[in-house]
């Protein structure tokens, strides 16, 4: 069952166990989607109506500069959630694209259905605080990375930390969530593989 994943993981996130009638009230908050490679979950100057979590691919958070490079902002996998926070919750337009990397299965839920869940399901409301807890550790974090370590320690973290985007991104992408161009990443990768 898709809704099994979630499941687990407001569990494993909130350490309570959900009754029966508080997993009907979370399924019937969230709406299962496929979504194919390539495919946008977001675009740029659309407001975010709906938060996802991948059951199944990967996406990435981008923006787009002026000269059309793109800026990686975030990346997703499985029992993880992507959208645009501040779009999402100041219900405003979005600098962001969302688009899946690969084909997926999410569960999409609306800011008020979040909000209404917060206050019924306490282990969802716990999850919620959780993942605000997790997710500022996170960005910390990651300034702190972007201005206090080089390119090469910066793949080393991401590498130790994060191993499973090594293999599911495409280097290009890995680059530009790092900050760098996409050949000193290639000089990285040759220089960790014969070390």
């Amino acid at each position: 069952m898709i809704y099994a994943t979630l499941f687990e993981y407001i569990e494993s996130k909130s350490l309570l166990k959900l009754s029966d009638p508080e997993k009907e009230e979370i399924q019937k908050a969230f709406k299962a989607k496929h979504l194919r490679k390539r495919q946008y979950l977001l675009q740029e100057g659309d407001v975010c109506k709906h938060m996802a979590f991948i059951i199944k691919g990967a996406g990435r958070m981008y923006a787009v500069k002026e000269n059309s490079q793109e800026t990686v902002i975030r990346l997703a996998i499985e029992s993880w959630w992507l959208g645009d926070y501040e779009s999402y919750n100041l219900q405003t337009p979005s600098c962001y694209n969302i688009e899946m990397t690969e084909d997926s299965d999410v569960l999409l839920i609306t800011h008020e259905s979040m909000q209404d869940l917060s206050k019924t399901v306490p282990a969802f409301d716990l999850m919620i605080r959780e993942i605000d807890r997790k997710a500022t550790i996170a960005t910390q974090k990651r300034i702190h990375s972007s201005i206090s370590l080089d390119a090469e320690e910066r793949y080393g973290q991401i590498a130790k930390t994060y191993p499973d985007f090594i293999r599911r991104f495409p280097q290009s992408m890995i680059a530009s969530y790092l900050g760098i161009s996409a050949e000193t990443l290639s000089r990285i990768r040759k220089k960790t593989l014969y070390k």
